[in-house]
């Protein structure tokens, strides 16, 4: 397909991406910059000169940006993004002022679920819902083909659902969320806190890491779990225990009959996803009386974020 073409930025805490994307959700070419993520003006700045670069040799009509933070009802301004400098930050007019084409600003979740929705694994699904297990988690929802953003931009913050009390401290200031238990933090905390011991079930990861517990990185974990490194598969069944009962809560607010499971976590599979679905099975109410949904991992990778802005722009 070819039609219309628009750019999707990706702007995460220490990467910001850009694609030129067709109608047909293929992405034609991406450009990349480090985020100077303190840098207000600066990551606005990088934003511009990538749309402007894939500009010199695609004629585009609007820009799309996702941004890992509460974006206004208007889809204009970053009202607080907890790993970025932005606060009440009028993106919108900043970035327009730079390119001088349309901008439409998105949450980087809400843009990945519509990305998954209009082109990867959701098509044909008009009701579902999309949780991004990365660094922390995100989501967003997909009801009647629409997505839902709530009465003032920011619905889908999945999580932030507190799940247990006086928890871990989360990096939005409370304690317990959902993210402090089921994401790539929580994969590392849980293995470096046992490595911390010198576990003899610690020995090989921390092999691994040259012996230091705090070098283990969520890339050492997969890799090793991979291997079969009881350690790092015990901690994928952790964190796929807490994300299969979330979900199973996230089930009975919303019955959707598809749930995509994206971000760098998922990129391990059925490591991750075996244990969710068990989880979800276990904890799901009435389970056994009603239709159960589908639990499957994204399909458009890294690039769904910015394949779903383009498209969203496209549509504004």
């Amino acid at each position: 397909m070819g039609g219309v073409l628009t750019i999707g930025v990706d702007v995460g805490g220490t990467k910001t991406a850009a694609g030129v994307v067709d109608e047909g959700g293929r992405v034609l070419e991406t450009r990349g910059l480090p985020t100077p993520s303190r840098d207000t003006a600066g990551t606005e700045a990088a934003i511009v000169a990538l749309v402007s670069d894939l500009r010199e040799r695609y004629v585009v009509e609007a820009v799309g940006i996702g941004a890992a933070g509460y974006i206004d009802a208007a889809r204009s301004t970053v009202l607080f993004a907890p790993n970025l400098a932005w606060r009440d930050e009028p993106l919108q007019q900043a970035v327009e002022a730079g390119v001088g084409i349309p901008v439409v600003v998105e949450n980087d979740a809400n843009a990945a679920a519509w990305g998954e929705y209009r082109f990867g694994a959701g098509v044909g699904f008009d009701e579902q819902l999309m949780v991004t297990v990365g660094t922390g988690i995100g989501g967003g929802i997909v009801y009647g083909g629409a997505l839902v953003r709530g009465g003032f931009g920011i619905a889908g913050e999945f999580g932030h659902v507190r799940v247990v009390p006086n928890g871990h401290v989360c990096g939005c200031g409370n304690h317990g969320c959902w993210e402090q238990y089921a994401s790539g933090s929580a994969l590392v905390r849980y293995v470096r806190e046992v490595a911390a011991t010198h576990s003899p079930q610690a020995a090989e990861i921390l092999d691994v890491a040259g012996g230091d517990p705090e070098a283990i990185s969520g890339l050492m974990i997969t890799a090793a779990a991979e291997a079969g490194d009881r350690l790092c598969v015990e901690a994928f069944n952790e964190i796929g225990r807490w994300l299969g009962e979330g979900i199973a809560d996230l089930a009975s607010f919303f019955d959707p009959a598809l749930v995509v499971v994206g971000g760098g976590v998922s990129e391990a599979g059925d490591l991750l996803l075996d244990p969710t679905r068990e989880a979800f099975r276990r904890q799901l109410t009435g389970r056994g009386h009603r239709p159960e949904l589908e639990i499957k991992r994204a399909a458009l990778g890294n690039k769904a974020g910015m394949t779903g802005a383009a498209d969203l722009a496209r549509h504004r």
